[in-house]
């Protein structure tokens, strides 16, 4: 046994401290922070700063023996950080240790977007405010204070992980003629006020969109051919265009089907669906010029046509040119292109931070093309397996070196896409085939649900072929769906513990082990997906609360993404990886 004076100290864990100039700014201003850490020997020490937006710089100095202080200088702080937790790493041979502060930036209330109606059996105008402090949200209908009853109403989308913004809904209960009109939203707080205006007009259209829906179940009901001498085809479009109109989401759509009832069926249960689809003219689809699109190369081929890598112009005030997704329509008849417009207006409806952001079309020439935001590091799935323990197996080289992913950044990757969830939620809309390799990845591990219509050609063993074409991704699939095809918020919710499955798994195919008929009889027998080893209890039981056998049983979506949230801000300490 040695001495003191002979053995040196066994190394701590390093104790770090953050100390802030001051608790709030306003937006522009300058903020400085501190992170002191001590401990002996101190190995490395970094903020992490990849999501910020504000202009920053750092530097390193020593204040005393075994401390070291790692000073951050935020310039001209933009309101885009408000909320966001800046964190600061320390690492010694002992271990990790780290600490965080949330920035509290201070602007005037403002309106990111309000967006016309999806018409449809609830009307949802759907909006994002921001500011801080928290704006008030008021209505305007033709000018003056809007009564807010069970029939007019505002339903926020809460705590939705973007920060200060709030998404949520004005929502019209079966609207009529009456209610046709300008309703205005204002927001405002100490500094400042901003007001938008949209027009409702009530009437025709959603007479004629339900006089269509009962010519759809007319010319079923007859046949092909009716005495009206209307083809199913020439009302819906052909079948394969039209389960596939939504194709670069899956919005309430099921997979490519060739069966007479399934893709009629979709639209018996999700009437809204139908509705949200038809062509509204308020709705307004950017459009882009084809000079300003340069393709770059090609990022593959889906069944409809190739999704290139583009640099385009003119999209944004701030850039002269950025980094797009390109998504061609290949073989465009007049079914195609009615869909394509279809699919065009709904994306423009939907905007949210964690669902790929959709920037417009070109029709000006052929192919057709859908412009989208470039997400660097590609479908989730691939990433995850890439960062995992047998990354060096699967050779994924191309992938950025950020070595195996932790706990809070799994954690992180689940929360976003629960976001993303809920937003779809709110709006009533029913994903159908929610999966990691349905989720793309950004810089600064930004996670957001979207693909370009090639999960299937490069995923192919995820789905199940049944009958004619249909190919269902029944691992993902819960009891109600696989016997009865009934596609749900609640069948959503399901598909999202398997997310999560695969996501503590490093992208592994549910039910690995088993051929598709095998795993349809574990999941219709109420047989649940054990435990991955790196998960902790706290997660699985959120995967099991997914998992509940009666729909109704379920978590709701929102809870779920509360848990997580709370989850990341404190990662569970101990994980029990034997489980």
């Amino acid at each position: 046994m040695c001495s003191h004076a002979v053995c040196p100290a066994l190394p701590g864990l390093p104790e770090v401290k953050i100390t802030a100039s001051q608790d709030k700014i306003l937006e522009g201003g300058n903020l400085t922070f501190v992170c002191e850490v001590e401990g002996s020997p101190t190995l490395t020490v970094r903020w992490q700063t990849e999501a910020l937006h504000s202009h920053f710089f750092t530097k390193l100095q020593e204040s005393r023996d075994s401390v070291l202080e790692l000073v951050l200088y935020l310039t001209n702080v933009s309101s885009k950080d408000n909320l966001h937790n800046l964190t600061c790493e320390a690492e010694n041979q002992a271990g990790p240790g780290e600490r965080m502060v949330q920035l509290d930036i201070e602007f005037p209330a403002r309106i990111n977007f309000l967006k016309n109606a999806v018409p449809q059996h609830h009307w949802c105008f759907p909006f994002a405010v921001d500011g801080n402090p928290e704006p008030n949200i008021t209505w305007l209908y033709n000018g003056k204070k809007l009564n807010e009853t069970r029939y007019i109403y505002t339903q926020p989308i809460i705590d939705s992980g973007d920060g200060s913004v709030k998404h949520g809904c004005l929502f019209l209960d079966k609207p009529t003629h009456i209610n046709n009109g300008n309703y205005t939203l204002i927001v405002e707080n100490k500094l400042g006020r901003d007001e938008a205006t949209v027009y409702v007009a009530v009437g025709l259209g959603v007479f004629a969109c339900k006089l269509l829906l009962i010519m759809v179940l007319v010319v079923y009901k007859c046949g092909h051919h009716s005495k009206f001498g209307i083809h199913r085809s020439s009302v819906l479009g052909k079948e394969d265009d039209l389960a596939v109109s939504l194709r670069f989401m899956n919005f309430g759509t099921s997979p490519p089907s060739s069966d007479e009832d399934s893709g009629l069926s979709s639209f018996v249960e999700n009437p809204q669906y139908f509705c949200s689809i038809i062509k509204d003219k308020d709705m307004c689809v950017q459009h882009i010029k084809r000079q300003d699109i340069v393709l770059k190369w090609e990022l593959g081929e889906g069944a409809f046509g190739k999704v290139y890598l583009a640099e385009c112009a003119n999209l944004s005030p701030d850039n002269d040119k950025m980094l797009v997704a390109i998504k061609t329509l290949k073989d465009a008849n007049e079914s195609t292109r009615q869909d394509f417009q279809r699919e065009a207006e709904l994306l423009t409806v939907l905007q949210h931070q964690h669902i790929v952001r959709f920037y417009g079309v070109c029709t000006d020439g052929e192919p057709l093309a859908m412009v989208f935001e470039y997400m660097r590091h590609g479908d989730l799935n691939r990433f995850l397996r890439a960062h995992g323990p047998d990354a060096h197996i699967l050779d994924e080289s191309k992938m950025p070196p950020l070595g195996e992913l932790t706990l809070p950044q799994m954690l992180h990757i689940a929360a976003q896409i629960a976001s993303g969830m809920v937003y779809l939620a709110s709006l009533h809309f029913v994903h159908r085939d929610l999966a990691t390799r349905n989720c793309l990845v950004g810089e600064g591990l930004v996670v957001k649900i979207g693909d370009f219509g090639m999960s299937r050609d490069i995923y192919s063993t995820d789905y199940y072929r049944v009958g004619g074409r249909t190919m269902l991704p029944i691992r993902w699939m819960p009891p109600e769906s696989i016997m009865y095809r009934k596609f749900t918020t609640e069948s959503d919710i399901w598909s999202f513990g398997v997310v999560l499955w695969e996501i503590f798994t490093y992208g592994k195919q549910p039910w690995y082990q088993l051929s598709n008929s095998e795993a349809i009889e574990c999941i219709t027998q109420g047989r649940e997906l054990e435990r991955p080893r790196t998960c902790p209890k706290e997660v699985y039981l959120l995967m099991q609360g997914c998992w509940q056998r009666e729909p109704q049983q379920r978590m709701v979506m929102k809870d779920i993404h509360s848990r997580l949230l709370a989850l990341v801000k404190n990662p569970p300490v101990y994980l029990d990886i034997l489980g």
